[in-house]
């Protein structure tokens, strides 16, 4: 697949998430073999105004190109000043979010405000084309505000008028946020009446979804999010799985517990030791959740005070793993929790 200059051919791309696409997560997501990484969401208004944390936020390391950059506005001149300065820090991709259904966003009229304003899009969409150079500008978008508002291929192929380079396409409406399964057909409708490059995202937690996907909706590409968050073997697994047809499945405790190691290694160098202890302990949740033992990590983890009591009891919990000393759990519950909202709990 090509936007615009940029030839992804078959690899994943990994979707922009707020407190999760980092640089220690993009490295990991790149060294397994994504395609395409994004920054964390940014306010086009900060990037004009040069705002610190907005310009922290875009910061990456060269290994990490092809990298996107996702913006989030409703002002068309504002937009167009902002992709103007991207061009400094040379994206090779910048998008529109028109699909975050976070209430505060919705009002201001950003996100999933957008949808019912096909004026506005268009005006946005132009403005930030006039002003990108060679660097291709799409849109990601919902279904429509809901289901009896399902307003995406015409939204879509205002995109296509305006100069956008692709649409990428979550399959849920804004009021359904992210608790429904995603609704693909659509993917495969807007595909089939749009001439530019089609991503369909929504409901991929595995290779096989990600193939299925692309073989139901025709879709050009495939965006994940949620399914890669401590999982960043899944795009080794594809690669496997499009090269050979064969899909490696879930990897060792060793190989999670390596790379679990790399991960939380990489968060303390970038936050220091204070900042990233509870952003280490989320992450070690991810990684750990598929395997025997989550439920005693869930007891443990949160009463450990320093780095290296975290790194000791990494160790010691994979230890565990490998001798068989934990009980088969139900492992899909507490996937199930982590798919509807990327959290962990304990029932009461």
């Amino acid at each position: 697949m090509r936007i615009g200059n940029l030839d992804i051919g078959e690899k994943l791309i990994v979707a922009p998430m707020a407190d999760i696409s980092d640089a220690p997560f993009r490295k990991l997501c790149k060294e397994f073999g994504a395609g395409v990484v994004f920054t964390q969401m940014v306010s086009a208004d900060g990037v004009k105004n040069a705002n610190f944390e907005t310009l922290r936020l875009l910061t990456y390391h060269k290994s990490e190109k092809p990298i996107g950059v996702q913006l989030l506005g409703k002002d068309p001149v504002i937009l167009g000043t902002a992709v103007k300065e991207l061009r400094k820090i040379n994206p090779d991709w910048i998008d529109l979010n028109c699909g975050c259904p976070v209430s505060k966003v919705v009002n201001s009229g950003m996100g999933a405000g957008i949808l019912e304003n096909p004026k506005l899009l268009a005006s946005l969409i132009k403005a930030m084309k006039e002003n990108s150079g060679d660097i291709p500008v799409t849109i990601k978008i919902r279904l429509g505000r809901n289901r009896a508002n399902i307003n995406v291929l015409e939204n879509c192929k205002i995109a296509e008028e305006n100069g956008a380079a692709a649409v990428i396409i979550h399959a849920r409406t804004r009021e359904e946020r992210y608790e429904m399964h995603a609704d693909w057909e659509w993917i495969k409708i807007v595909k089939e009446n749009i001439s530019i490059p089609v991503i369909g995202n929504g409901s991929v937690f595995s290779p096989s979804d990600a193939v299925r996907m692309k073989k139901e909706t025709g879709c050009d590409g495939v965006l994940v999010a949620r399914g890669v968050i401590g999982n960043p073997f899944l795009f080794e697994r594809y690669n496997k799985l499009v090269e050979t047809g064969i899909d490696p499945g879930i990897p060792e405790a060793e190989k999670v517990k390596k790379t679990c190691l790399k991960h939380v290694e990489l968060l303390f160098r970038e936050y220091g030791e204070i900042a990233a202890l509870d952003r280490a302990k989320k992450t070690i949740i991810w990684y750990f959740r598929h395997l025997n033992g989550i439920d005693k990590l869930l007891d443990r983890i949160f009463s450990i005070k320093d780095k290296v009591q975290l790194f000791d009891y990494i160790e010691e919990h994979s230890e565990e793993i490998s001798l068989g000393n934990f009980s088969d759990e139900i492992v899909s519950e507490i996937d199930k929790k982590f798919k509807d909202r990327i959290v962990f709990w304990k029932s009461e």
